[in-house]
Order: structure tokens, then sequence, then C-alpha cells
């Protein structure tokens, strides 16, 4: 039985301080400074945990940036991109951010340079900074991670957690080596903004619908396109660097990001998110949010499959195909647990999660909200976020010896508490590799057009596969590795 977990007294009454009117330092750029009596005490800028923002691009603005500004025991002091143009617009991201919170919430004002880098490491070095979030492509995650951790940094890290499953073992060890705090962007673990993901596992966790069979986990798919021409590398954007320990490969600027450098531009889709030199495409972008929803309610939350097979259209395997993007497009995939539970992955879904057991089904889903503009959400079709068999299954209340799920209020809220506290956060690094290794399971079933057999525990195929093997990573330049 997993153990309930209430919130601390100082977790608590952290909370309190950061989920009331009075949440939030205000950037005050250019604003001459009043300061109240509080800042000298707890929440005294020497108190406050020193945050740097590693990339300033699209969920770094609208969704990092934005929820750790709401809370006054932290302050953001540096950011960092390899293009200059973000990075010299993410100071005043920062300001923005502040602004909004103190219009919506109230707050303290607070005032204080923000330093901009455009190498990670020189901002790794800053002992000033205490934590870092990265918001970076999912190529640099584990590499971008590790370098944090060893630097003595706390890490938000987006997910999915790496780009290959031997890069996700080498960041979660790194991690516990070194005794740092990491969270994953899990934020369907947390309360805020969807409480209905944490109540439907715990309804499944607890047997509400009987023995679990099956999980339903409908996903989006990614069309094909993008403009393939040669371009210039603009001066701004140190492109060998983006690339990373990835291959060299010609620019265009559909392989990376807008250069636009309004706002809107800034947080437009990306064009990464379609090329596999960078990801996987949907089935890592937006699955392994909903893998981990899964996992948690099968409480696997340190496995993963045992078999896993499926088919996936590519746009490259359309004849004479012209475009640049060749992340899977339509797909469906299947998986089977040690625990007897089969698991379907399908673009044909709806967008969630369906837990069906003996007894009963649960429907998960966000429902209308998002992060950002361009998650795929459901529009007026009239999908409930938490919906059942029978309606009294959501009526139920988990007893006190029951199974109670670890409970965060918000996911960047939850990561600054643990900080402080050193306890594990909601989604610490092992399970957002095996989340991200589950779901890159399905990959390379997809990639290799048949069935593969995983051993979770040793987490190597069986039956000695040797072309599935070679899947568990990729060649990097070493000039950008883990130990550069």
């Amino acid at each position: 039985m997993e153990k309930q977990q209430k919130p601390s007294s100082s977790r608590r009454k952290f909370l309190t301080d950061t989920g009331k009117a009075s949440l939030g330092t205000v950037l005050a750029l250019n604003i001459p400074t009043i300061v109240p009596a509080s800042v000298f005490g707890k929440n005294a800028p020497s108190n406050r945990i020193n945050v740097a923002s590693i990339g300033c691009g699209r969920i770094s603005i609208t969704h990092d940036m934005a929820e750790i500004a709401r809370y006054a025991g932290a302050r953001i002091i540096a950011v960092c991109d390899v293009d200059k143009k973000r990075a010299d617009y993410g100071p005043q991201a920062v300001k923005n951010n502040y602004t909004k919170a103190i219009k919506e919430n109230g707050g303290l004002a607070g005032d204080w340079d923000i330093k901009v880098y455009y190498d990670y490491k020189e901002l790794l070095l800053n002992k000033d900074i205490d934590a870092v979030h990265i918001s970076l492509p999912d190529h640099q995650h584990a590499i971008v991670g590790v370098h944090a951790v060893r630097a003595g940094k706390d890490v938000y890290l987006q997910k999915p957690a790496s780009l290959t499953i031997e890069e996700g073992r080498i960041l979660s060890n790194e991690v516990k080596k070194n005794g740092r705090i990491l969270q994953m962007g899990s934020q369907q673990r947390s309360i805020a903004p969807w409480p209905q993901f944490k109540k439907a596992c715990e309804l499944v966790r607890n047997g509400r619908i009987g023995q679990l069979k099956i999980i339903e986990v409908g996903l989006p798919g990614d069309p094909g396109g993008g403009n393939p021409t040669q371009m210039p590398v603009p001066a701004n954007l140190n492109y060998d660097a983006w690339l990373g320990t990835t291959p060299e490969i010609y620019y265009t600027e559909d392989r990376v990001h807008s250069q636009d450098a309004t706002p809107k531009g800034i947080v437009s889709r990306p064009g990464w998110l379609r090329c596999e030199q960078f990801g996987a495409g949907m089935i890592t972008g937006w699955g392994t949010h909903h893998m981990d929803t899964a996992h948690w309610a099968m409480g696997m939350d340190h496995s993963g499959p045992i078999e896993v097979w499926g088919t996936a259209k590519f746009p490259t395997d359309e004849p004479n195909y012209k475009g640049l993007w060749d992340v899977h497009g339509i797909f469906r995939t299947e998986a089977m647990y040690a625990n007897g539970v089969h698991m379907i992955v399908s673009n044909e879904l709806p967008n969630g999660v369906k837990f069906i057991g003996t007894d009963g089904w649960i429907w998960v889903t966000r429902g209308k909200y998002s992060v950002t503009d361009s998650d795929p959400v459901a529009n007026s079709n009239g999908i409930k976020p938490l919906d059942a068999s029978n309606s009294t299954l959501l009526q139920s209340v988990i007893g006190p010896n029951e199974i109670h799920l670890y409970e965060s209020t918000e996911q960047h809220a939850n990561w600054l508490d643990c900080i402080k506290t050193r306890k594990e956060p909601v989604a610490p690094v092992e399970v957002g590799h095996r989340s991200c290794s589950a779901c890159l399971l399905h990959q390379i079933a997809i990639k290799l057009k048949r069935k593969i057999y995983w051993d979770p525990v040793k987490e190597v195929f069986k039956n000695n596969d040797k072309e599935a093997t070679a899947l568990l990573s990729r060649p990097r330049r070493k000039k950008y590795d883990f130990n550069a």
C-alpha cells in the first residue's frame, strides 16, 4: 500500500504563503521599489530560491516562467538561450510574467537584475543560482539536466526526460548520485489545474472499477510538411550548439524555430518538434503525459511494459515526399504489462486516458484547458474531463486506510517546496524516465514494424534482440556530450 502523503507543516506553510493573494515578487524594472518590512522576513532576497531559465522559447515563457513568477519563495534572476534574440528578450519575458502575477494575485514589489547568458555552462558557474528550469528541445533535456545537477543545481525539467532510453538512465543515475531535486514537467500529477487525474488514478488504484484490464491512451499525431530549403544560419543563432549532440545538418528555419523575434513568434510552435533528429514526435511529446498517468494508476512508476507492438505511418513513407518533417503521423501501438494490463495507444482515440476494469471504466482528460495555444484539447465536442461507466464511481470517497497518492497543489510549487525540504517531488526523475522510456519503446516497435520484448527490471531487450538494442541509444557528438 502506498503511504498517504500529506503536506508537511513546512510545506503547508510554504504553500499557504505562495498560494494567497500576496504571492509573487515583481520584477519592476524602471520602477522605483518600495520595500515593505515583510521582505526582511521569510521572503527576504536571502531566503528566496534563485532560479534561472535555460531556454527562452514557447514553454519557458508561457508556462514555466509564468508559474514560478507566482511564488514569493523564488525569483528568476537569469536567462539563457543559444538564440541571442530570444535570450535578450528573456528579461522582458520575466518582467511580463511577474507583472501579470501581480495583477492577478497582488504581491510584493521587488527589483533585481536579470543576467543574460548565451551558453548554459557559463550560467551554471554562477554560484548565486540555486536551481534551473530547463525548457529546451527534447534532444537537450538529459544532457543539460546532467550538467545542471553536476553543477549542484536543482532542476525542473520539461518532459520528455530524454531523447533515448540510454540517456534517460544516465540522467536518473546522475540526479541520485549528486543528491539533487529534479521535478519532471508531468503536471497532470498536480491538483492545479487538473485535479481529475489524481482522483481517477486513486479510484483505479483502490479497485473502484474492479481488476484493471485495459488502458486506452489517445494522443494526437503530427502531419508532414515543412520547408526543407537550405538557408543561411542567422547571425543571432549558435546553430552548432543548438544541434548539440545530434549530427551536423544544414540549417533551415522549419527545422529549428521561428526567427520572428516578436513575442508571438517566440511562443509559436517550433518545427523541431516534427523532426526525428530531435525527438520522437507526439508519442513522447504528449505521450509522456498520459503514459505517466497510466503508470500512476497502475502503481508501476518504476517499471514498464514487457511486450510492445504496433504500426504507424510516416510522411517519408509517401512516394516523392518533399517535406522536412519526418516524425510519425497516424499510429496504433499496443503493449502488455507484467500485471496483465493491455494498453492501446492511438491517435484515433480521444485525447486522454481510459481505464477499463472488470466492474466498469473511468475516463480522464484535460478537457478544454491548455498550457499553450498549440495543445490539442477538446473543443465543443462534449467530452468530459472526468467520466465513468457509472456516475456513482466518481462520488466514491477514498478511505483513510486506502491508497492515497502524493498530493501536490501545483507542479512548480511542489518543486520549490522540495528544494527547501529536500523531499522527493511528485514527479521525480526516475518516474519521468520510466514514462519516457515506455513511450520510446512504442516508437522503437513502430520503427522496427514488429513486436519487441522488454525486461523493465534490467532495462534490456529479451532474446538478444540486437536490432532493438541498437535503438536504445544514438551516436552523440563528443563536444556536447555528458562529459564535455
